[in-house]
């Protein structure tokens, strides 16, 4: 990946959550209450769910929404029933995955099948972008609060499987049964995150140069984010720093 940038494009999708925040709060308080659902209201003996609640604090959603979303799934509070679903495509050579929470499936797939029409991007079948990408949590440091070879130490006697930086950040990867381990002990230590979730990672990045295929790709993106069934949109996308200043000139 030399000469690219994965931090700064983490950084350009966060950028761009921080400011649909109300929606990422919906989305949030969904997952936590199908995580509770099926797992149960209880961080220490729900991994899934103390993982989702780390996520949910890394965007600063307040403590009350949180318990209120966990007590709704666990049953101990009215709430929906809701119902994971996955969707697969190409657009512009680019892989992406889907992940929907919804209350009527119907309605989302209508909504989905338009969003690709739209942009002229193609469903796929199922499993056919999946196998190119791993599930693994994915924590950032800031490079500037900590020294690189404590942090190390940290994360690897954690469980860590890799901690990589460009400079400004670091970027620790870790198996998602191992997560909270590693978050725990960067919590101890008093070591900030600037995000901390498992998410899927591409196993193999598709470079985009261009900045105005980039630049439609992340519409794309953008307006899957903006229907309130999907909660989380991947890609295999790999732009150059040239590309994203590019693309954060246009506005």
């Amino acid at each position: 990946m030399s000469g690219h940038s994965k931090w700064k494009t983490i950084q350009h999708k966060k950028n761009a959550a921080d400011a649909k925040r109300g929606k990422i709060f919906s989305k949030l308080s969904k997952e936590l209450m199908l995580v509770a659902k099926s797992g149960g209201s209880d961080p220490v003996t729900n991994v899934a769910l103390r993982t989702l609640i780390q996520k949910a604090k890394s965007y600063n959603m307040p403590s009350d929404n949180i318990e209120r979303a966990v007590k709704k799934g666990a049953g101990e509070l009215e709430g929906a029933s809701y119902e994971d679903i996955v969707y697969e495509g190409y657009v512009g050579g680019v892989a992406v995955i889907i992940q929907v929470l919804t209350d009527n499936r119907n309605r989302a797939t209508a909504e989905i099948r338009h969003t690709f029409t739209r942009h002229n991007a193609s469903i796929a079948t199922q499993g056919a972008c999946l196998r190119g990408f791993e599930r693994k949590g994915q924590i950032f440091v800031d490079a500037t609060i900590v020294d690189e070879d404590k942090l190390m130490g940290i994360v690897v006697e954690a469980g860590a499987d890799d901690m990589s930086g460009d400079g400004t950040q670091y970027e620790i990867l870790v198996a998602p049964a191992l997560f909270t381990d590693v978050t725990d002990a960067l919590e101890k230590a008093k070591i900030p995150t600037l995000s901390a979730e498992v998410t899927m990672l591409p196993m193999a990045p598709m470079q985009v140069s261009d900045a105005g295929v980039a630049g439609s790709i992340l519409k794309f993106v953008s307006d899957l984010e903006d229907s309130d069934d999907v909660q989380n949109v991947y890609t295999n996308m790999d732009m150059t720093d040239e590309v994203l200043q590019a693309i954060a000139a246009k506005g």
